[in-house]
């Protein structure tokens, strides 16, 4: 008798096991290794210098179309998933040695590379998986799956490591992420034809031409570091309020942004110039995901929709602190704030999914930037508290009633962000083209950041100069110009 066909994993198995996979990695170097190494008594100066390993998903665009052209998505996914299975066996045995800090350390800056690529793959993945409907459906289990392997990573990776020691902490994280990877391999279904074989890869990227791209772009990374390191810059940072919130990832943040403005204005000559090499993953990537209409309120668009939300979530934790309700900070995000944050973007998927973008687009982003003027109600009508809270070692108890009226603003401020979310992860979703879908991804998730650049440089000094009502009325004021740039979009990317 023939074998029975092999089931194919449900999308709700999948989509949840590969985010928290995607999740999770990503905790580890950019949240554990911080209180691993203050715990193993590394200064802070070194430990500011942990601030590089964002750079990889920063760049992760860089390399991206080579995902797309090689191999399949699921081959991706599953070699730098066990690669990064490799690297956290070699944590854990490192973890009790004298050096152990040093050596974790470089570690962690090639593993960051890795977790950033296997990010790409993920991403990559679910798009040629799933179709639109799918994708919006299951974008909530996206981020809700995101949000465990955080909170794994945060709750209880960080509490063995404090209480019993990193070298059964790291060692837990290599049983989750090698039944992670056990999982995938096993059940995880090929949904897309190869590309070209990736034995050619190497060939290709060792020609010339092929390696001047990242040759410019490391040079200009390379001249940023330098500049960004020079005494003169050191001095200019002390004179000029702000610029030491521009850390070296911001600049290449908006690196990222300049290069894609000039491709924009530019674009005809660029396209003519580029194309003459027919072989140019990175010239197709960069032109196709700028080849649309309107393209210009689209970036606009990506770069400030979110504008009054990071402003808003930067300076959310200070108002708390100077109410004088810092003790209860943490029940209010982890048991409020976090299932509020999920629930919203499955929300906001489904409706998405069952309505379309376009019907929901105005609803989900309105309720988004509101949660601004709640903030604004609530430090107006608590403006008394400030006053006597804040810097004040023993604070007066605000009550039962107003406490429940801060965790129910925070509750819908991170329902509201959920709903918000789901909106901008379907949009980028529905600018990424057939042939880039993983380049076109990376390039949307890296401009997303922007924003929050400059949101947090101006938040603190905002809140200081105007207090936190007015600063939370401004926010919104901050939120208006990426909603008024919504009927200035393509048409086709909402359906």
């Amino acid at each position: 008798m023939p074998a029975p066909p092999k089931r194919r994993l449900s999308p709700y198995l999948w989509s949840f096991s590969t985010y928290f996979a995607e999740g999770f990695p990503y905790t580890i170097i950019r949240t554990i290794s911080s209180v691993f190494f203050r715990d193993r008594g590394m200064s802070l100066e070194a430990i500011g210098l942990t601030s590089m390993y964002g750079l990889p998903w920063i760049l992760k665009f860089l390399w991206a179309p080579q995902v797309d052209a090689y191999g399949t998505k699921r081959t991706w996914l599953l070699g730098s998933e066990g690669v990064l299975v490799l690297f956290l066996l070699a944590t854990a045995l490192l973890a009790p040695l004298r050096q152990a800090p040093l050596l974790i350390a470089l570690l962690f800056f090639f593993a960051a590379f890795v977790a950033a690529t296997h990010d790409v793959a993920i991403d990559g993945y679910y798009l040629e998986a799933l179709d639109k409907k799918g994708q919006s459906k299951f974008v909530g289990y996206r981020v809700m799956a995101y949000r465990i392997a955080m909170m794994t990573g945060t709750g209880i990776i960080i509490t063995m490591g404090t209480r019993i020691g990193w070298t059964p902490a790291f060692a837990g994280s290599f049983a989750i992420f090698f039944l992670l990877f056990c999982f995938h391999l096993l059940h995880l279904p090929e949904c897309q034809r190869p590309g070209k074989p990736f034995g050619t890869l190497f060939e290709h990227a060792c020609r010339p031409g092929y390696l001047k791209w990242p040759a410019a772009v490391a040079a200009v990374i390379l001249l940023l570091r330098f500049l960004t390191g020079l005494p003169l810059y050191q001095a200019l940072t002390d004179k000029v309020p702000g610029l030491n919130s521009f850390t070296f990832s911001a600049w290449i943040g908006l690196s990222l942004l300049a290069s894609l403005i000039i491709v924009a204005l530019y674009r005809r000559k660029i396209t003519a110039w580029l194309t003459r090499d027919q072989e140019s993953y990175y010239a197709g990537a960069f032109l196709s995901f700028m080849d649309r209409e309107k393209m210009p309120a689209i970036l606009m668009f990506i770069i400030f929709i979110r504008t009054g939300e990071f402003m808003l979530s930067s300076m959310a934790a200070p108002f708390m602190v100077d109410l004088g309700i810092k003790v209860h900070y943490g029940w209010i995000s982890g048991a409020v704030g976090l299932p509020c944050s999920i629930l919203g973007a499955l929300i906001g998927g489904w409706l998405i999914s069952r309505f379309s973008l376009h019907r929901m687009i105005w609803p989900f982003l309105l309720a988004q930037n509101f949660t601004n003027l709640v903030y604004m109600a609530l430090a107006f009508s608590l403006g008394n508290y400030l006053t006597i809270n804040t810097g004040n070692p023993n604070p007066a108890p605000l009550g039962a009633a107003h406490l429940f009226t801060i965790a129910a603003v925070h509750g819908f401020d991170q329902l509201a962000g959920g709903l918000g979310t789901a909106v901008l992860m379907t949009f980028l979703m529905r600018l990424c083209k057939e042939s880039h879908k993983a380049a076109h991804y990376a390039i949307g998730t890296g401009l997303m950041s922007v924003s929050g650049l400059y949101a947090g440089v101006l938040s603190g000094f905002l809140a200081s100069w105007f207090g936190y009502g007015y600063f939370f009325g401004i926010s919104f004021l901050m939120s208006v110009p990426g909603m008024l740039l919504i009927p200035l979009l393509p048409k086709k990317e909402l359906n």
